[in-house]
């Protein structure tokens, strides 16, 4: 009776020592972190302490807000909207304008003339503006297969790329999506007087893109041999790292309207050069209420001309002047005691005093 007892005891015991065990391995193991026992900064917002950074803010964010202006202004912009007055006479409604632009075999020339307003420093950017075209709609986006524009042995890879992505016999498209399927077209070309104005097209677009996005022995096949043609058509004997349009376009923008380069004229332009465009109205912007613009722009060690990040750098330290000024005349005429238990609000009478 005792030894079964005993042997039941020793039952119960290892038992225990086993549920004690698989407890300890589910325990976590332990640390500072898990725990929140980290040294933590806890700094006590003083009234000075509160007054010199917004001061510092002010101070630092006004004068780069002064500079980022001056460096927008300093840059020319001459901008000139083309696409209602490249239209024949007889193009006065929306299906009339579609019906022209898709007619291939209408001559699509235009002549327009712009004045520089200031003196124009090379290397002068010029850039195609489009508006009211969504390159950010998720679904033409998606349209595009990054393997294919790579490597020359994924040409077969068309996923995703609806529905552009096939001929009629079943050929896949290289490239292929309605990104490169809808490339822009309008071609443009400057002279000054009699002198024709040369455009470098090389290196428009971003090294990194040639270098690792579209492959250099990736050569364009069946592009644009449907019966509806969405923009450019692209040499099929040069590789896809040398088609910079191309590179440039399947870049998406971020809004409706914006600017893409087309190329960089390396030349100075004087104040009131009367400047003569020779382009091709092609792209069909007038199916989407688009818009189409051509801008010759200078730049700055800002970039291009834009105000925004001026006007915000003053507007946040305008506003960092106003609150130290506001809480010094606070600290000044209402001062308070620091760690006052009677500024509590269970400490205050119903009356709020």
């Amino acid at each position: 009776m005792n030894h079964a007892n005993n042997t039941g005891a020793t039952s119960s015991s290892g038992s225990g020592d086993a549920a004690n065990q698989r407890r300890t391995s589910r325990r976590p193991k332990y640390s500072k972190f898990t725990q929140q026992e980290l040294p933590a900064c806890k700094p006590i917002l003083t009234p000075k302490w509160v007054i010199s950074v917004f001061t510092i803010i002010g101070v630092i964010f006004i004068p780069i807000g002064v500079a980022s202006l001056w460096a927008s202004r300093d840059v020319v912009e001459v901008v000139d909207r083309y696409d209602n007055a490249c239209l024949p006479s007889n193009a006065t409604n929306k299906d009339a304008k579609i019906a022209y632009i898709q007619n291939r075999d209408t001559d699509k020339n235009c002549t327009r003339t712009i004045t520089i307003t200031k003196d124009m420093n090379q290397p002068i950017y010029v850039y195609y503006q489009l508006d009211n075209f969504y390159q950010n709609h998720r679904r033409y986006v998606k349209s595009r297969n990054d393997q294919q524009l790579r490597d020359k042995s994924k040409a077969n890879e068309t996923d995703y790329c609806d529905p552009e992505k096939t001929t009629a016999d079943g050929k896949p498209i290289v490239p292929c999506g309605l990104i490169a399927w809808s490339l822009f077209n309008d071609t443009y070309s400057f002279a000054r007087g009699s002198e024709n104005i040369t455009v470098n097209r090389k290196h428009i677009s971003w090294k990194s893109d040639r270098d690792h996005k579209f492959g250099s022995d990736v050569f364009p096949s069946n592009f644009q041999n449907g019966t509806l043609i969405g923009g450019k058509t692209l040499d099929p004997n040069v590789s896809l790292s040398q088609q910079e349009d191309l590179i440039v376009w399947m870049r998406t923008a971020a809004l409706p309207t914006f600017r893409k380069l087309w190329g960089k004229i390396e030349k100075d332009l004087k104040a009131n050069d009367v400047i003569t465009i020779n382009l091709e109205n092609n792209y069909n912007t007038y199916e989407f209420n688009g818009k189409k613009k051509l801008v010759l722009s200078t730049a700055s060690w800002l970039g291009g001309k834009n105000d925004f990040l001026g006007l915000a750098y003053l507007s946040v330290g305008g506003l960092c002047f106003f609150l130290a000024l506001l809480f010094t005349l606070l600290y000044l005429i209402k001062p308070r005691k620091l760690g006052d238990p009677s500024y509590l609000s269970w400490n205050r009478n119903p009356a709020g005093r």
